[in-house]
């Protein structure tokens, strides 16, 4: 957010910089509470997004393996014949 802000005059120093109680003196925008609920609801679906990957990827990896399993050992393992 201090991207939109003028602090040229609040930058001081050599080499520059910005010091505490200068850095007090900011006014950072806030976007206005209905923007704020947006962000909120993105975010959160993005969090069950990623937890639902989070916790599912693992079980395909294991289902996906012991398919694996299953198809190899019906490939190659042979009955004698009698």
């Amino acid at each position: 957010m201090l991207q939109c802000c003028n602090i040229f005059d609040l930058v001081k120093g050599t080499p520059p910089k910005l010091n505490q109680e200068n850095l007090k003196i900011i006014q950072i925008p806030i976007p206005p509470l209905e923007t704020q609920i947006k962000i909120v609801n993105i975010l959160d679906q993005f969090h069950a997004l990623t937890t639902d990957l989070q916790s599912g990827i693992p079980a395909e990896i294991e289902a996906r393996k012991n398919q694996y399993e299953y198809y190899r050992n019906k490939l190659l393992i042979f009955k004698e014949a009698r």
